[in-house]
């Protein structure tokens, strides 16, 4: 796609009453006066319209010529230095996504959070901190959120002041704005790694013991359906995509997500993406109706990014209906939690089931619960693989497989602990041993020293 064509509705930017004033070239710190960064965007956005769009042009290469010619004429008193930083800011707003830009190239940064235009948050290794970055104003963050959410044919202004996006790179982005955000616009993205973590990643971050890793390897691959629990910001999503890569490669799948986030190795992937409703408030495509979809195309294999309204349902009925090793993750505190969702969920599809039937549905659809938690020091761990049993009486039976044990901290404030089985034998057992895997007894083996 050209930049003129990203750029979509780019608007020329005020320029703050000091550009207009004859003196302009005389202020000793040029890299500060806003000004001077409007015009030399206005500038560009004029010379970018005198560009065909047929012709391949190398749009890096143009700013920084451009750039020259202008500051010839406007920054001949501007440092290198000084002109640097306008170049690089003025490379940020046309081809990136503004102040933010340099912070999203970050990999060590994996999230970033603006609560209006002058306080921007990142997340590094788990912990939140403030930026020294920041926007001119609010319609220089809205900006940004148009130049997002534009390509993808979404929306966002009074009428629909919420969106939910994604950057081409995946990166989850969720944005909104006055008036129900009251600091002003506020972004949200959730980076994703350029390359998709492995599950040997998982085993070095210490997210998990590596015969977790090989149980779970083999419930995936034995088809077993596995749901993954966990609060906001846990890895719920990054642990699917390893789950997810464990699924063999000649195994058809459909993924559904609101926002498409996972990227699996696999050649043969439908990937499906809700929509929200158009400007009259029709045209809406729910997971619901996705899930229902998906159902006619043939799937060995279906993927819900995340679980949270009445499509509960409909997952728990494909689960029962041939479709195993379906996948999913939901939001709960616990795995416990997470089977009184599901329950609640169901309910939400406006069928007046009884309790017991919806139990019925649940225990007999989930095989593996893995429950993931984002520790007090932000390290992210599965606390909990747990089994679903069945049901008895009006009660889902569960048991606990394997278990993160937490014993502290240590003075740097990092949490210790160990993953420990819990000396049960899977009742899955035997149809994982059916699937070709040897269950080591040493999986299971509980330490009772620990």
């Amino acid at each position: 796609m050209s930049l003129l064509k990203r750029l979509g509705k780019e608007e020329l930017i005020p320029e703050t009453p000091v550009a207009n004033k004859a003196n302009l070239l005389s202020t000793k710190k040029m890299s500060e006066d806003e000004g001077l960064d409007s015009k030399l965007h206005n500038y560009l956005v004029e010379e970018f319209k005198r560009i065909s769009t047929d012709e391949d042009v190398n749009y890096d290469e143009l700013i920084e010529n451009k750039s020259e010619e202008f500051f010839k004429q406007e920054g001949t008193l501007l440092t290198y230095e000084d002109k640097q930083e306008i170049l690089v800011n003025a490379k940020n707003e046309l081809t990136g996504f503004g102040p933010i830009s340099p912070l999203l190239a970050d990999s060590s940064i994996t999230e970033v959070m603006v609560n209006g235009p002058k306080d921007v948050y990142v997340e590094i290794k788990g912990k939140i901190t403030k930026t020294t970055v920041h926007f001119k104003d609010d319609e220089h963050v809205l900006r940004v959120i148009e130049k997002i959410v534009t390509p993808l044919g979404r929306r966002i202004d009074e009428s629909s002041p919420m969106v939910d996006a994604r950057l081409p790179d995946g990166s989850r982005v969720n944005a909104i704005i006055p008036p129900l955000s009251l600091k002003g616009p506020a972004i949200t993205i959730r980076k994703f790694s350029e390359k998709p973590f492995t599950i040997h990643d998982l085993i070095h971050f210490q997210t998990l013991s590596t015969e977790m890793a090989e149980f779970i390897r083999a419930c995936v691959v034995s088809r077993l359906n596995i749901f993954i629990s966990g609060g906001t910001g846990s890895g719920k999503t990054s642990s699917l995509n390893v789950l997810s890569s464990f699924i063999p490669n000649n195994e058809r799948i459909v993924t559904i997500e609101d926002a498409a986030e996972l990227r699996l190795a696999q050649e043969h992937v439908v990937t499906l993406e809700s929509r929200p409703p158009n400007i009259e408030g029709q045209g809406a495509i729910t997971i619901r109706d996705l899930v229902r979809n998906s159902l006619r195309m043939r799937p060995d294999r279906i993927i819900v990014g995340e679980v949270r309204s009445a499509e509960a349902l409909d997952m728990l009925q494909a689960m029962n209906t041939g479709h195993d090793g379906s996948l999913g993750t939901g939001h709960a505190n616990s795995p416990r939690d997470l089977l009184a969702r599901l329950e609640t969920m169901v309910l939400m599809a406006g069928f007046d089931l009884p309790v017991r039937a919806i139990r019925e549905q649940i225990a007999s659809a989930l095989d593996i619960i893995v429950h993931q938690t984002r520790m007090k020091d932000g390290t992210r761990k599965i606390t909990h693989i747990t089994e679903v049993l069945g049901l008895e009486g009006d009660t889902i039976v569960m048991q606990d497989l394997f278990v993160f044990k937490e014993t502290g901290t240590n003075e740097d404030g990092k949490v210790q602990g160990k993953f420990i089985p819990t000396g049960i034998r899977p009742h899955c057992a035997e149809r994982l041993e059916l699937s070709g895997f040897k269950m080591q007894s040493s999986w299971f083996m509980k330490e009772w020293n620990v």
